[in-house]
This record gives C-alpha cells, structure tokens and sequence, in this order.
C-alpha cells in the first residue's frame, strides 16, 4: 500500500492541466479558477477620500480654539479647497477637499454658530484614505490559478472589470455500483441500502460538468461497456464502490482490461480501497463504497487532482495545530483522519464512532484530526486538525 503523501504527490503530478477556458460575466465566476492575471487599471481608492463622517480639517502649524465649517461633502460629491483653519462636514467616502489634512470623527466634535469645537487635537492624516492606498495601477490583484471567491470578484469588480477569463469545466461522469444500492424515496428490500454516495459526491462536484451514470448493477460485462463509452466522453471518470476485492468487485478488472491503473490502496483509514488510473484520454478515480471512506478520500484526494487539472494555485487544504479533547490509545498501521470539531473551548474533540460507514460522524463534525501511522494520542496533545470547508 502506498502511504498517503507518496499517493498524493502521484495524483497531481498525473494531473494533466486542461487549456479550455471560457470568458463568464461575474455573476457566474464564483467557485471558477482563473486562466489568466487580472491587472488593475486603476488605483483604489481613485482618489483620496474619508474613512468616516465627520469634518475635515485644513490644520496649521498651531492647533486653534475651533475651526470655521465652510461646506458640506456628501459621498459623489467634490468640494472646494479649505484655508487654514477651515473646516468641511463630510460623509463617509466622499473626496478629501484640497488643503484637508485631517479628518476628526463627529462623535468627538461640537458644532456651534458655524464653528467646529474639537475636544482634543487630531494627528495629520487621521482617518483619511490615500488614493492607491489598497490598489495600485498595474498591479496584479488576482493572480492566474486563483479559484474566485465572492471577495475575489468583488475585489475584480472594484477595477471595473465585468468579465474574468477562467478554466472550463471539467467534464466529470459519475456512477454507482453495486446490486445492493436504492435510490432514496424507493422501498428497501431485504438487503438493500440507499445510495447516498451518488448525492453527496453531485454536491461536492458542483464545480463540474457532471454527468450522472446512476447505479451500475454487478455485472462484469456492463459495468466494463460503461466505463469504455463514458471514458470517450469525459475528462474525469468518478466511481464509488467496485475497486475493492470482492468477487463482486468489478470495476478494477474493467478498468485494467481497458485502460490502465496507476494508483491502487493506499494507507488510509478510512479508504484504503482508493484507485487511480486511465482509460484512454481520460482519467480514472475509483472510490471506496463506504460512504465516510468515499467522501473522507474525495476531500483528501480527488479535490486537490481536480484542482491540480486547473492549474489552480492553491491545493492543499488549510491545517492549524490545536489541541486534543480526547484520547486515542491504538497506535494503527495505516494514516488515520478521525472525525472531529472544535469544542466551546477551541479545543479538538473527537466523534465517538470511527467506523467508515458512521455517515453521522461528518455531519457531526467540522473537521478531520490527522492522526500518523503508529502515533497515540493523550489529552491535551497537540494534533493537526483540517476544517472541512477548506477541502471544498
């Protein structure tokens, strides 16, 4: 079994970078990666301006008894240049008048027959932001593989750009094995369970172009036919159940009857029964059949491949050092992801039940406490803890 980072490393350097892209308005680029540089043209803020409401301020060598209120700027407003110990009423972003060199807050004035009262001085440039102060011309504020975040595109639409060119997407196809497996809403026989595999992996794979392959019966010769006639149609071939051991167990034999496999068990737990390979031009990703083991390795593993084909910058999950709420005594032979969240104390406790078809633990938990081969861990220790949100 190849250990987990080794399996990873594999994954994206196999990556192969897709050169489709596409030009979207911004209302359809949240979740894309971007193709190319995004250069502002402009500086932001394009002019100096004020960080609050108050009164602006032209102040002299001396600090006065008051200052002369001489006008009123609102925000799209442009105001005429103060004297020395003049004063300007302004709003919040509305443009520092010419001579202004500092702006006081209204909570600490007083107006009074057209003077303004200050209760103590103020330091030049208070509360006034600079013109270029966040933005400069030229620079690059998005870089290419950046994958587009609601702050992102705002960040995109405060330059004036209303379109980004990013990476198409991916063409993903995606099904289901076995004999044992009911849609939801259909009536369960002796035997049988439903197919929560099939609409966890849709939501986790929004980002693509999914095409939904259902449930694949047990059947050596079919479940071959359909890998052979998605893998012609598709960039990502995605199956859940099938690459295990099992007389049962068809989909690794088709998928190295047809093409190749390049990756197979890794030492995770849960889902060690992980796949990698090709048929044809199109890549092949076999997951574990238990529901915790099919999503636990798609946050882990298939997540970042994908990105990888997008050339998107950022691959790895985030991980913070916290510490353990709890005990875990069993040194185990394979890396272990145990579900987990954080208590009320910022602290890492961990779900009760570990088991790979324990779907609850996800739901319970926020995040997945990465546990080395052969490591104990004694309350109070510090683990890595990966938040769920940033495998998504």
């Amino acid at each position: 079994m190849l250990d987990f980072d080794t399996a990873l490393s594999r994954l994206i350097q196999a990556a192969r970078v897709s050169s489709l892209v596409e030009v979207l308005p911004l209302s359809q680029a949240n979740g894309r990666v971007l193709s190319q540089n995004v250069v502002s043209q402009m500086a932001v803020p394009g002019f100096d301006n004020s960080a609050m409401d108050g009164y602006a301020l032209h102040i002299g060598d001396a600090w006065p008894d008051s200052f002369k209120l001489v006008q009123r700027i609102a925000a799209g407003e442009v105001g005429h240049a103060l004297n020395v110990g003049e004063a300007a009423r302004i709003f919040t972003g509305a443009p520092i008048p010419a001579g202004a060199n500092g702006v006081v807050m209204q909570e600490n004035c007083r107006a009074e027959d057209g003077q303004i009262y200050i209760a103590q001085p103020v330091e030049l440039g208070s509360n006034i932001r600079l013109r270029g102060e966040d933005i400069e011309v030229g620079s690059v504020i998005l870089p290419a593989g950046t994958r587009l975040s609601p702050a992102a595109i705002g960040l995109a639409a405060s330059i004036g750009v209303a379109e980004l060119t990013v990476k198409q997407r991916l063409r993903v196809a995606l099904l289901s094995t076995g004999d044992e497996l009911v849609e939801p809403g259909q009536l369960l026989a002796a035997g049988q369970i439903y197919n929560s595999n099939r609409y966890a992996l849709t939501a986790l794979l929004e980002d693509c172009l999914i095409t939904d392959l259902g449930i694949v019966p047990d059947d050596a010769e079919l479940t071959r036919d359909i890998l052979q006639t998605a893998a012609k149609q598709h960039d990502v071939l995605i199956t859940s159940g099938g690459v295990s051991v099992g007389e049962e167990d068809h989909v690794k034999g088709a998928v190295e009857q047809l093409g190749r496999l390049e990756l197979w068990k890794i030492a995770i737990k849960p889902g060690k029964p992980f796949a990698y390979g090709r048929i044809g031009d199109c890549d092949f990703i076999g997951l574990p059949g238990n529901p915790v083991s099919s999503l636990v390795t798609f946050l882990l593993l298939v997540r970042p491949f994908l990105l990888a084909r997008l050339a998107c910058l950022k691959l790895e999950p985030a991980r913070f050092k916290l510490m353990a709420a709890f005990d875990w005594k069993k040194a185990g032979n394979r890396r272990e992801f145990l579900r987990g969240r954080l208590n009320n104390d910022g602290q890492v406790e961990i779900y009760p039940q570990q088991g790979s078809g324990v779907l609850t633990s996800l739901v319970w938990g926020d995040g997945l406490v990465d546990i080395a081969v052969g490591e104990t861990i004694k309350l109070g220790d510090s683990v890595q803890f990966i938040p769920l949100h940033s495998m998504r």
